[in-house]
């Protein structure tokens, strides 16, 4: 498929118009608490913008400290959350995995040692780690080395079978394919870079010296699994990267001007386990083993291989800053199979969401009016409304490890992108800036916005705002409206903050901002 950089994100499938004739009024819920005079007329104010005409809404805003609901707006109207998912995958994993929980990658055999040979296969092993990098890989392949192993007889066998086989979520939209948020899932993975985008590559192309020059391109990490076909000159006309259905060849079509910036692209690759595997091997070579045998993929240690190398991950309670700062759809999937397979045996999206699921219905979330099917929310089949969504937010205030997964929200307005994550252009000069904490969400025609803010009085609100169907590019400053109108309410009388523009580069609005390479929003 052919795109050009910096694609937008689109599904395939517009959802049927929820709520044809649903009208944008508010009513005090049955035993919510009115004390903040005019928040209701205020977020319904908001919710009348033209911008939503025609599509649909579900608010929520409570008391944190009691869970009285302030306001509520279709709360049980089941909408395509996009990222917020997220919310209920991240929370689960630290429910059910433990805020300590490390991945694991191993190097392993189960031959005999000949002086500095190693007669059997060796295995690479992974556990899901999305984390690993090309350095990481060199370090497990040193760890070789350093054992005094110059040469093995057998094969290398890459184990990625804590996974299931199954590489992409259900009904992901096939035209993502080949973007490095929809990367392909394997319990053998590589990340790129530290924004930890498994399964993917980073392509650059730099412009010749003149016109009709052949432009550079280069490929992080360095390896041989991605072939690039360069049919690209320096000129004008627009730069093309494409990566067929099935193939690791990356074709570069198209121009780039003389004197311009390098032009960035992360593209997916087609099956990680063999990605990582390939650049372990390199890293071998370059540390002086050489493996006689082929290499094979998917299959299992044995039992009794022992360990020659080994490297663990960040643990979970510090993973959570990348994957919820920057909402890596990667980072949420490895976790939804790495439940599955610590709660039932099984890496698969089945037995994680089933867990998921599970602990969502202890902690006071009515799962059973929600539809899950993957754990980022990239599908448009999942659905989960506004009221379950603070029924979380809610509920995790009491636990352990509540203030590892607060401190891994984005914060509204703050410039570092581990800090501010996917808020840190919104909301800026309001009192929500430095103040809002939330998780966003977007798709084409669907945006939400749910976490906690602290209101004038110091009184902290926890607030889900989910927005469907609507045609605008963007709905986000009505989500910035809402959230910026709660901090600003207090016991006087709440006044509706018009909306104003979202900051971002031209034509992404409708992107989360992490979502947007280079990172220019």
């Amino acid at each position: 498929m052919s795109r050009p950089l910096n694609r937008r994100a689109h599904g395939w499938i517009w959802p049927l118009v929820i709520g044809l004739a649903f009208t944008l009024t508010w009513s005090s819920p049955a035993g919510a608490d009115t004390s903040r005079a005019g928040i209701g007329d205020a977020v319904d104010t908001i919710l009348a913008d033209p911008l939503l005409k025609g599509g649909a809404a579900g608010v929520v805003v409570a008391d944190a400290d009691s869970g009285a609901v302030l306001y509520q707006h279709r709360p049980d109207d089941r909408l395509m959350p996009a990222s917020n998912t997220k919310l209920f995958t991240s929370a689960a994993a630290m429910g059910l995995l433990g805020p300590d929980h490390r991945f694991r990658t191993d190097v392993l055999t189960d031959g005999a040692r000949r002086g500095h040979t190693l007669r059997g296969d060796l295995y690479l092993r992974g556990t899901g780690d999305p984390t690993m990098l090309a350095g990481d890989y060199d370090r497990l392949a040193k760890g070789v080395a350093d054992a005094g192993i110059t040469e093995v007889s057998g094969r290398l066998i890459a184990d990625d079978t804590r996974f299931d086989a199954q590489r992409v979520g259900r009904s992901w939209a096939a035209d993502d394919e080949s973007s490095y948020y929809a990367a392909q899932i394997s319990a053998l993975t590589l990340a790129p870079d530290t924004d930890y985008d498994a399964g993917s590559v980073i392509v650059e192309v730099t412009p010749g010296a003149a016109t009709g020059d052949r432009p550079k391109v280069t490929v992080t990490p360095p390896n041989a699994y991605v072939r690039i076909d360069n049919r690209a000159t320096t000129g004008s006309g627009g730069l093309t990267l494409e990566r067929q259905h099935g193939s690791n060849t990356i074709t570069v079509s198209g121009a780039l001007p003389a004197g311009a910036a390098t032009a960035k692209e992360w593209v997916s690759v087609w099956e990680p386990t063999g990605y990582a595997t390939s650049v372990f091997a390199d890293a071998l070579e370059r540390h002086g083993v050489r493996v006689a045998g082929p290499t094979r993929l998917g299959r299992a240690a044995p039992a009794d291989a022992r360990t020659l190398a080994a490297h663990r991950s960040m643990p979970l309670k510090e993973l959570l800053i990348p994957f919820m700062k920057l909402s890596n759809n990667i980072h949420a999937e490895a976790l939804t199979k790495a439940i599955g397979y610590e709660t039932a045996g099984r890496g698969t999206w089945d037995a994680g969401l089933t867990a998921i699921a599970d602990w969502l219905k202890k902690q006071g979330v009515d799962s059973g009016a929600v539809r899950q099917v993957d754990g980022s929310g990239l599908s448009r089949m999942d659905n989960i409304a506004a009221g379950r969504l603070t029924e979380l937010l809610l509920s995790v205030r009491d636990e352990p490890w509540y203030a590892d997964w607060y401190a891994s929200l984005p914060v509204a307005c703050a410039p570092d992108r581990f800090v501010g994550g996917t808020l840190r252009t919104r909301m800026c000069s309001t009192p929500a800036a430095g103040n809002a904490r939330g998780k966003t969400g977007s798709l084409t025609g669907a945006s939400a916005l749910s976490g906690y803010v602290t209101d004038a009085d110091g009184r902290e609100l926890v607030y889900s705002v989910v927005l469907n169907n609507y045609l605008a590019p963007s709905v986000k400053n009505l989500e910035d409206a809402i959230v910026v109108t709660l901090a600003k309410s207090g016991e006087g009388r709440t006044e509706a903050v018009r909306p104003r523009a979202v900051r971002g580069a031209a034509g992404t609005a409708d992107l989360e901002c992490s979502w947007v390479k280079p990172r220019r929003c």
